[in-house]
This record gives C-alpha cells, structure tokens and sequence, in this order.
C-alpha cells in the first residue's frame, strides 16, 4: 500500500515508517501536526507531541518526500476513550490534515502512526481513518518495549531526548542525550519505579535526527536551550528548545540508491512542504452516513423462525429464513437484520446491547456481500458502547430448507460490556476493520471473535497447512485474551474449532495435536513466569463446515472465564450424584451416559455442555426399536422414528447434567444442535422434533422452559463431534449456561 505516515518526530514515528517498508508498503508522503505559535515548544495535548517541531520541516529534505503540515487550532473536547466525531477537538485538525494528502495524492490508501500502548490515541487515528477510507497502520502496537527500544537503536535511529518527565530523569543531565545513551538508564529505571522505557507513558520524548529513511542527509543540532516547566524536587519537567541546526548531506546517496534512475534521486533530494489550511468545507466524513430507515426493510413478505432464550442476563436471538429470496443473499441477510433488528426494539433493546453476533451464510465465495450488507445494519454509530465481536462461517444452508443467511446475537440486558476493537494493521493481532471487534466481555465472560491463522502484520494466512494455521489462530487468540490479563491456556470454557471440508483425517490429527501441545506449553510458560492461578480445564468442540473467510482451513472461537476474584475458580466442575434424577421417555440413567457428553461448570455461575451422539451411541439407544427401522448405512442416515428418540435424548440427558449442576432451563444463554446434512432432514422436519422434545419436557417435568418461540438453534453443518478425529455425529449439541 502507499502510505502517508504521521510524524511528530519522535523515534517511534520513524520506527513505525520503517516497519512499513519491512513488510512492503510504501511511504509516499509525510504528515505532522504543529503549534499555531512557532516560538511554543509544547501544547496541553492528549493526542500530539510537538516538542522540536521547528525541526520537522527538515524531514522532507532528509527523505525526499512531500510534507504536509496543520497548525492544531482544536483542543481536548472529548476525552472519552472512543471518539466521536466532535467539532472544535484537535482531532479534526488530523482529519484536515489527512483529507488533504488524500486529496492531492489519491493512491494514498493508508497511514502509518506511531501508537505503541495508547488506546486513546489509537482509537482516534482508527477514527479518521475510517471516515477517509484509510486504513491504519500501527506496528508497533502491543509490543514489548524493552525489545522495541533495542531494536530502535540497533537499526540505526539516532534520537536524542527533547522532553524529561519522570522520576530519575533530569532536564539538566539528561535532556538532549541519544536513547542509545541512556539505554541502560532507562532500563534502570525501569527495575526501581517501573517507568515505559519507551516512553509511552509520558517519561520522555524524543526527536529522530538521523535513521536509515533519511537517504539524503542527517540532521545536526548545533545550539539548543533547556526550558524548565517544572522544577519539582521528584520529577522535574524540561523541554529543549532547539535554536540553530543544520542539514549534512550523505555523501554516499548515490551508492546506496544505484538502482534508482537519476530523475528519482532528484526528486528525492527536493521534497517539499504543504501547509494546510482551513477551508469552508465541514469536517464530515467523506462517506455518506447510514440512513437508519435501512433497518426497516419489509418483512411481511417472508417467513421467518425466531429463537430466544430466556436468559434474564444474558439471551441468544436467532432468525433465519424459512424461504430464500430471489435477490440472493444480500437480500436474505437484510431480511434476517431487518428481522432481528425489529425483534430486539420490541424486547427494548438494539444493536447497542449486542455482544456478539453468529453470521452463518451458504456461499464463502459471497463473503464480501455478505459484509457490504452487515455494515448497513450495524455501525459503530449505533454501538456507542462498543461494537460486537463476530464469526463467520460458511454452512449448507439452502440445502436443508433454509435462506442463504442465518444470524444469532447474544445480547446483554445492560451496558456493562467492555469491547477490544482494534482496526490498526499491526504485528499484535490480525485488525478488525469494520464494525465487529475481537473480543467483549460482559460479566466475567470473554466472547472471543473467531480467528483465522493470519499473519497479524500482513492479514495473509500462514503457510505450511492447516496445523500451522490452527497455531497461528491459537497465538492471535492468546494475544487478545492478554488485554483481559487472562489466558486461553487458563481461562477458556470451551472451544470451538471450525474445520474447512478441504482439511484431510490426517490433517485433522495434526491440528487437534497441535492444540494439545500449544496448550500445554503456554501453561508450562505461565509456571516458569510463577504463575499460580489454577488453570481451568476446558471442553471442545469440532465442527466440519464448507468454507471458512479467506478461504482459511480453520477458524478458532474460544470463550473465557474471567472472574476478578480468582478464589472463585477453586470450586471447578463438581461432581453429583446421579440418584434421584428424573427418568423421563423411560429414559434410566446408565454409566454409558457420561462418555455421551463433556462438561464445564464453576459451581452456581457458568456450565458449559458439549453432548455428542455418534452412530454407536445413537443404535444403543434406539435398540429397542425393530432392526429394520434403524438405518445405517455409513451416511448416518435415520428414520424420523428414530430421530424423534434421539431428540428426546439429547434434551433428557441435557436436563440431567443442567440439573445435577443446579442450574435450569431459565440459566441458558445459548443452545445450539449441530446436524449433519447427511441425514437428509430438513428443517421443517428437524424443528418441530426438538421443539416437542422440550415442550414434553416442560410438561411432565414441571418446568419452566421457553415460550412462543425455541429457545434453541439447529445448525446444519457437514459434520461435529468432540474430537477432531471423530466429526461424524449424528447430533451434536453446544449448550452455555450462566446463572442471572
């Protein structure tokens, strides 16, 4: 991509352009913010440093690049963490400045920044960019500090220190000092009051006077002075003001750019400088805003099948199409948005109290529609609070009676969440770009959006095979559960695995192999750290489906147990008996029962259930039905006879395990049974099995269980089980439960 990389002059600016170069973009114009008063060296800035930009001028000289340059005629105005676009704050003043460069150099299409652990900053350079059309690249994002620095000066950026402002920094010893200098110092500081050796939280700044991008000459600081804005005794304040400098030029320009024509290296030695100004223009976005009458589509039309848990915390909401449209998918997906969006407004709730959306859609090859249409519907506009995390994968939709489109919110019933939406490309972990995030919590659980085995710097898949994708997803999996300073390793409930059809038996081997072993070795990382916290044991899930986005071989959907008092984990899956339990169906508790499913329970808050029925299982407990009745003939095919016993199973032994765990029916937030399409039932005929299976159960039992609509969903998939070995399932059931 080209890039216009924002600088301020500081080390991580430069650092950042030079990463850009590393993975192939390319740096084609340079942008930076500055005081109004060029005699003022710093501004009360919570986004912009600007000590030393008197030098700034020099860096299009130095790199032969256009630079285009805005006096910050905004102030703090909103000083939420997530910004919303705020006439007057200095943030306008980037947007100014950036619709600018796009505007005089249209192949722009991304800008580098700097950010290295600041969500404020970050989230509004993501802000700006995301009105241009921009995308944001951020590599050094998330990354260890000590590390980053030694790289720094070990590439060759000469930087010295224009502002101190920390304990065991003084203006007088230390101003003006190179950070390969003060390396060591830093670093000691560090150990004895835990300052940034980066500077990130506001130690120091610097100003880069020479690196590798500056091909045409260095910068040389001839005079400068020490301007004292505080003289406390502790952490005394100072900025250096420079007062005369000078460009050198680099005598060997010509050998290092031998291969560049000599009309190139011309242009290079010229560079110039833009000031922009104001203009009458507003500063708007220059897409046009959803217009929220895009959520009430007509309806009437179509036949919809709704689902709801009854979870007063925390309730699924699903709708798929009981009949495609003729517009294809586009048009089936804004029918369930439209749909869904209607139904949450008449429960009292929107997409704001979303936490995580479930896009099931039959072709992978529409994926980009599929997301065209989803932005209409929901927007960062209508998420103040955050956006929700999202999977997406391919399943047969159509070939079971349904629409090309198939969604499952969960939604939370207040506005505790809390959402890690990164958009900036970076090296952390693969960006989000568009209204669905990582990860939300909400009331100690993590929701984790589905992650490929992206390369997070370049958003391409991992070569070398699905094993090495899975630990790729595993790594940006653990990446994101670090900013909820939790591990997958010692926090996840369950995990789902979602395998692409084009994935061999052999490969599927592998990857439940290697996530054995990834596992186990971050564990092992955690005791070395002296980590205590007892790990939780998590249950999985594999599912086999068509395709999976960018065409991956699997796709991670991890969900974690969070909770701030750790003591609260030590009373993890306990065990019941099993006398006294209800026998419904003439169903008898058997031991053959247990290896019929995998639990996960922290006693009177969360129980997670994974149940499978394979073809062995699904004989046993048909055996008493006459043997011709019973069909098996290596396709897993069932009579409906037999499909209605095995759906009154599922749903008696489901009752037993919620049960024995003192949890209810009313304590479930989702439920889903994944079916194979091999069976050859539709949907017609598959909803009402289960649906009466739970009704019957309500009655006889007592209980409270659902309404008007299924508190449950059938998934059609080409296969699921507990392993990766064995995904061919005659009914495969995912159950989460949480105490209200």
């Amino acid at each position: 991509m080209k890039v216009v990389a924002l600088v301020s002059g500081g080390k991580d600016s430069c650092c950042a352009m030079m990463k850009c170069i590393d993975y192939g973009h390319q740096i084609v114009a340079l942008a930076n913010l500055m005081p109004v008063d060029d005699s003022v060296d710093e501004l009360d800035s919570y986004m912009y440093q600007t000590v030393g930009h008197q030098i700034i001028t020099s860096y299009a000289e130095c790199m032969g690049l256009p630079l285009f340059r805005r006096r910050i005629r905004g102030s703090t105005r909103h000083q939420k963490l997530s910004y919303i676009t705020t006439p007057g704050d200095e943030v306008e003043d980037m947007f100014i400045l950036l619709r600018e460069v796009k505007r005089q150099i249209p192949s722009i299409t991304a800008v580098s920044s700097g950010a290295i652990a600041s969500d404020y900053q970050r989230l509004r350079v993501e802000s700006v960019c995301s009105r241009l059309g921009l995308v944001s690249l951020a590599y050094l994002w998330k990354q260890d500090q000590s590390l980053l620095l030694q790289e720094m000066i070990a590439n060759g950026i000469l930087a010295v220190t224009v502002k101190v402002a920390a304990l065991g920094l003084d203006p007088a010893k230390h101003l003006g000092k190179e950070i390969a200098f003060l390396n060591s110092y830093l670093h000691k500081l560090k150990e004895l009051y835990g300052i940034n050796v980066c500077g990130e939280g506001g130690e120091y700044e610097t100003l880069t006077l020479d690196c590798p991008l500056f091909v045409n000459g260095r910068i040389i600081l001839d005079e400068f002075q020490v301007v004292m804005h505080s003289s406390d005794s502790i952490a005394p304040v100072g900025v250096l003001h420079p007062l005369a400098f000078h460009l050198e030029n680099k005598a060997d320009i010509h050998s290092l750019r031998l291969q560049d024509s000599t009309q190139e290296i011309c242009m290079e030695k010229l560079g110039y400088v833009v000031e922009v100004e104001d203009n009458l223009e507003r500063c708007e976005a220059t897409h046009k805003p959803v217009d929220d009458m895009t959520d009430l589509v007509d309806v009437t039309e179509h036949k919809f099948n709704i689902s709801r848990t009854k979870n007063k915390s925390t309730f699924s909401l699903s709708c798929w199409l009981q009949d495609s449209c003729n517009g294809g998918l586009q048009e089936d997906l804004k029918a369930v948005l439209g749909k869904i969006g209607t139904q949450l407004a008449g429960f009292g709730f929107g997409w704001k109290d979303v936490l995580y959306i479930h896009l099931y859609i039959d072709d992978m090859n529409e994926f980009s529609v599929a997301n065209e249409t989803y932005v209409r519907f929901i927007t960062e506009e209508k998420c103040p609070f955050g956006v929700p995390s999202r999977s997406t994968v391919e399943v047969p939709l159509l070939q079971v009676g349904l629409g090309r489109a198939y969604v499952e919110v969960l939604v939370g019933n207040d506005q505790t969440k809390k959402v890690l939406h990164v958009q900036s490309i970076s090296s952390w972990a693969p960006s989000c770009i568009g209204p669905y995030s990582q990860a939300t919590f909400h009331e100690g659980i993590l929701y984790m959006a589905g992650q490929l085995g992206l390369d997070p710097p370049t958003m391409t898949l991992c070569e070398g095979g699905p094993s090495v994708e899975l630990e790729q997803a595993l790594k940006n999996s653990e990446a994101v559960a670090k900013c909820f300073n939790c591990s997958i390793s010692t926090s996840t409930i369950v995990f789902v695995i979602y395998c692409s059809k084009c994935v061999t038996s052999s490969e599927r081997l592998e990857i439940q192999h290697k996530q054995d072993t990834f596992l186990r070795q971050i564990k092992v990382s955690h005791l070395k750290e002296g980590d205590t916290y007892k790990g939780l044991n998590p249950i999985s899930l594999y599912v086999l489906v068509p395709g999976l986005p960018k065409r991956a071989s699997v796709e991670v959907k991890p969900i974690l147990y969070v909770e701030d008092d750790t003591e609260a984990t030590t009373d993890i899956i306990k065990e019941k008996s099993c006398s006294g339990t209800p026998c419904y169906w003439n169903f008898k508790h058997e031991t053959w029962h247990d290896s019929c499913f995998q639990k996960f329970v922290v006693h009177g808050k969360i129980c997670a259930i994974v149940l499978s029925i394979s073809s062995e299982l699904a004989a046993k407990i048909c055996s008493d039905s006459r043997p011709d009745d019973y069909v098996n003939d290596g396709h897993n095919s069932l009579t409906k006879v037999h499909m209605e016993k095995l759906s009154k199973f599922c749903i008696y032994l489901l009752d037993k395990v919620i049960t024995e765990n003192t949890f209810s029916w009313e304590d479930i937030m989702n439920l889903r049974f994944y079916i194979p399409t091999s069976l050859q039932l539709s949907i017609e005929v598959l909803q009402p099995m289960f649906r009466n299976a739970v009704l019957e159960l309500a009655e006889i039992g007592q209980k409270v269980i659902g309404g008007v609509e299924s508190i449950f969903n059938i998934v059609p998939v080409l296969g699921a089980g507990k392993s990766a070995s064995s995904m061919d399932n005659v009914i495969t059931c995912e159950l989460l439960a949480r105490k209200s």
